[in-house]
């Protein structure tokens, strides 16, 4: 039998790289800190953009980071969808701090506070406060407000109520990170009348 030659077919709209790239420009991120980050060229970030846009047929990149596509087989399909459920926001999950140099900042947190180590992925930290997680960003200036992040039971429905509620998002419910364990981080940011940062944030593990 003879092997068709090419990439394999796959069930998805997107492959899995396009929807790796989708999610890091539905979180903000500019063509060249998202060939940083994945390793990548940036002709090759560019070239995944353009299929995405295409496929989808949307009209460019801001209607890309506002689409709310899930992936087919992501841990968030298989949630309860409940559109009459009430919204209810739930404790603050994750609040953020930016450092200027992360190595010292990770070892000051972890040894000299002793907070529990979450796990690190690139630049970013992540420690256990009592429940409330603490997230630690490396950035040069080290002057951006906290973020605080509201954990909700589902961030689709979240998101939709309160868009009805008039609040307008930065960019549609997007997964930040998968773990080892397939729980994937899903998070969607929005601001608060003076424009201070505010996010919902789910968490999503198949059964």
């Amino acid at each position: 039998m003879q092997r068709s030659r090419g990439r394999p077919r796959h069930d998805d709209v997107l492959t899995p790289t396009e929807w790796r790239v989708v999610q890091a420009v539905r979180h903000g991120l500019s063509n060249a800190k998202i060939a940083k980050l994945r390793g990548i060229s940036l002709d090759a970030v560019k070239f995944h953009v353009e299929n995405a846009i295409g496929k989808l047929q949307l009209d460019n990149r801001d209607a890309l980071r506002r689409w709310r596509g899930i992936p087919k087989h992501s841990a968030l399909t298989q949630q309860a969808n409940d559109m009459n459920a009430t919204l209810t926001l739930g404790p603050i999950g994750q609040i953020s701090r930016t450092a200027k140099d992360i190595k010292r900042a990770e070892e000051w947190y972890g040894k000299v506070l002793a907070l529990p180590h979450l796990f690190i992925f690139d630049k970013l930290v992540f420690f256990d406060c009592g429940g409330t997680r603490l997230y630690l960003q490396e950035q040069a200036d080290a002057v951006a407000e906290s973020v605080l992040y509201f954990r909700v039971a589902d961030i689709q429905n979240a998101y939709s109520e309160l868009q009805a509620r008039g609040i307008e998002f930065v960019g549609a419910p997007h997964m930040i990170h998968k773990h080892a364990d397939g729980m994937e981080e899903w998070m969607a940011f929005f601001n608060d009348p003076e424009g201070r940062p505010l996010a919902l944030m789910s968490q999503a593990i198949a059964n």
